[in-house]
């Protein structure tokens, strides 16, 4: 092909794709109109109009959280940079003091869901520092504008509709519906749907509220992990050593072996003492790859990873357990 013919081809091709995208920018609603389908959807799920008009009547496009949305961070980093960020000193010292300030309620709330208390307040740590960071989003506004932006259309969609079920159900009123840019909310960070789907009334006044009540903070975090299937009888995993030139196609989630098989393969526990004798099943995590870190992973580690699929969080709410439960394992 000539370059003349080549450059009439390009141009011919770059007009045909402009016109495209003019094409399905016509054709896509305003924002304003987008609004209005979700609200004949809404409707059509029983939730009352008078909810749907106050739930939109200040919400507006947020193009920052387009922004955030479209612009993940993507810094390279290792469990050995992150873990002293996510989980530093001053953290675990507050985690211990309020696990010991609130150990009754987190004892009783513990022994009726079947997960031990630290978890509860690790997870509760790692996601909005003990409470103290929930975002300032306005909820409706930041997933009506994600479902309209389009990545992520039915999803966004799906998670409106369950925010403004919330609404309708009285849980909160509109002026604090906050959350973080994606809608998560609350000291729990639910998402609405894990919200209808997890969320506790544990005080008995009527309302789910994890904005600010914090026994039903710690019974929606704890009713979260028993649904996803907790086992109360074992820890969330262990910190292990691997023998040099250990095959590691035996890594992830998907392989299960017996601790008594793992110590057959040479893993042992992080001061190379041998694993425990208890009949568990586990999974071999490596986090970054083979020269950093390894875990066996118990079921727990699964249920964590439904939280949050990442293997840097998981273990943080792991670590941060375990620094709350055996201060003077990790004593300097």
């Amino acid at each position: 092909m000539t370059k003349t013919k080549y450059a009439i081809r390009r141009a011919l091709l770059l007009a045909t794709a402009l016109f495209a995208s003019s094409a399905i920018a016509a054709d896509k609603p305003s924002f304003e109109q987008y609004l209005e389908q979700v609200k004949q959807q809404a409707v059509a799920q029983g939730i009352s109009e008078s909810t749907i008009d106050t739930a939109f009547g200040n919400a507006k496009f947020i193009q920052r959280t387009v922004k955030l949305d479209r612009n993940q961070p993507e810094k390279r980093q290792t469990l050995d940079t992150y873990l002293p960020k996510r989980v530093p000193q001053w953290k675990i010292d507050k985690a211990r003091k309020l696990y010991k300030q609130h150990y009754p309620l987190l004892k009783q709330i513990g022994d009726q869901y079947g997960v031990q208390p630290r978890f509860i307040v690790a997870l509760w740590g790692n996601e909005t520092n003990f409470g103290s960071y929930t975002g300032n989003f306005d909820i409706v506004s930041a997933l009506a504008t994600l479902a309209y932006d389009g990545r992520r259309e039915e999803f966004f969609r799906k998670e409106l509709i369950a925010a403004l079920t919330i609404l309708d159900q009285g849980h909160i009123e509109l002026g604090q519906f906050q959350g973080s840019w994606a809608g998560a909310m609350g000291q729990t960070q639910f998402m609405p749907s894990s919200f209808l789907a997890f969320a506790v009334d544990h005080d008995g006044d009527g309302r789910k509220d994890i904005w600010g009540t914090q026994a039903d903070v710690f019974a929606s975090i704890a009713n979260y992990l028993a649904q996803s299937g907790w086992n109360d009888d074992l820890t969330w995993g262990r910190q292990v050593k691997l023998p040099e030139g250990f095959d590691t196609e035996l890594a992830g989630l998907k392989t299960k072996k017996s601790l008594a098989e793992w110590q057959q393969l040479g893993v042992r526990r992080y001061d190379m003492s041998n694993l425990p004798t208890r009949d568990i099943e586990a999974s071999l995590v490596l986090p970054d790859d083979a020269h950093g870190r390894a875990y066996l992973a118990y079921g727990n580690y699964d249920v964590l990873m439904k939280w949050n699929r990442s293997y840097y969080f998981v273990t943080s709410v792991g670590y941060l357990s375990d620094r709350i439960a055996y201060p003077s394992v990790f004593a300097k």
